[in-house]
């Protein structure tokens, strides 16, 4: 099987996010604290770099996303606004809500 360089590109990307996942849910605080502050900044930039892709045009429709030139729906959030809401804001594996309750007490 031929390796493409998007697959590589994914295979690296995920496997990073992996690690931080991992390191930020058994990590100790020094390392918690330090991952916060050198890869949060950096995973936020790149949300917010794949959120600019999908800015809606003035019709309220992702110019990324459409898939037919003439198609006429209705204005909606695309899949990636959907997905980065929903996974930064909808998760099914919290603890007890403590993260969530600590955002809002910071922002």
């Amino acid at each position: 099987m031929s390796t493409t360089v998007f697959s590589q590109l994914d295979r690296s990307l995920r496997e990073h996010l992996a690690t931080l996942v991992r390191l930020a849910t058994t990590g100790d605080d020094d390392t918690a604290v330090e991952l916060a502050r050198c890869e949060l900044p950096r995973v936020v930039t790149a949300i917010k770099a794949l959120l600019d892709e999908h800015t809606p045009d003035e019709h309220g429709r992702c110019p990324t996303c459409r898939t037919r030139r003439f198609r006429r729906r209705l204005p909606s959030p695309c899949r990636a606004y959907l997905g980065a809401q929903l996974a930064l804001t909808v998760s099914g594996d919290e603890p007890s809500g403590n993260h969530r309750k600590h955002l809002r007490s910071v922002g």
